[in-house]
């Protein structure tokens, strides 16, 4: 999840914070340093900088710039790396009210919600049952069985040409299921399912 902070300063090392106020959403960046450009996950975002998981060699001091709103990127330093992570300082603070009134009502810098229907399997422990999938994105999935599975359970969901995911059950309304993948499903991966989901509908068309 990403927690858009009202404070200025840029994030320290990951730790809870206590007396903030924050909105939490999922989001994926566009990291760029020097010619190279890579995803990463921003984990937190205040004023002053922000705390990505990077999935890159990323060196503490190195400069960057990452891109919020789309075309227009923010240009700041590595302050620190630590197991994965890093906090990021911008040269200059940026508007959060401003950015999150743009994730809320304009061009979304994630992958939304996208409707597919194709059949699968959800598993919860030794018991496997056939289910459809009615919509997914990169942090979960919305479906339909007829199997009784509880609300926080633990299962693992396949779709044929997508690597199996595991994750667990936020809510259920009667034959239709909520499900938070336990790991962010890579952008590119998804996008080329669903691709293929597409081709294999309009050949079935």
């Amino acid at each position: 999840m990403t927690v858009y902070s009202l404070a200025d300063a840029a994030p320290a090392a990951p730790e809870r914070r206590n007396g903030q106020r924050h909105l939490s959403l999922l989001r994926v960046g566009s990291m760029k340093i020097g010619d190279r450009s890579e995803l990463c996950l921003i984990k937190n975002i205040s004023a002053g900088g922000m705390l990505v998981r990077a999935y890159c060699d990323l060196p503490a001091g190195a400069r960057l710039s990452v891109e919020l709103k789309q075309g227009e990127p923010v240009v700041g330093i590595a302050r620190w790396v630590r197991d994965g992570f890093a906090g990021i300082a911008f040269d200059e603070p940026i508007d959060v009210l401003e950015l999150l009134s743009l994730t809320a009502e304009g061009p979304r810098p994630r992958m939304p919600r996208v409707e597919v229907n194709c059949v699968g399997s959800i598993r919860e422990g030794a018991f496997s049952h056939r289910c459809r999938a009615v919509n997914i994105s990169q942090g979960g999935i919305k479906l339909e069985s007829r199997a009784a599975i509880d609300v926080a359970a633990r299962v693992t969901v396949s779709l044929f040409g997508l690597q199996p995911c595991s994750g667990t059950v936020r809510w259920r309304d009667g034959e239709c299921y909520g499900i938070t993948f336990d790991r962010v499903l890579p952008l590119p991966a998804l996008v080329s399912w669903l691709q293929d989901e597409r081709a294999r509908l309009r050949a079935s068309a």
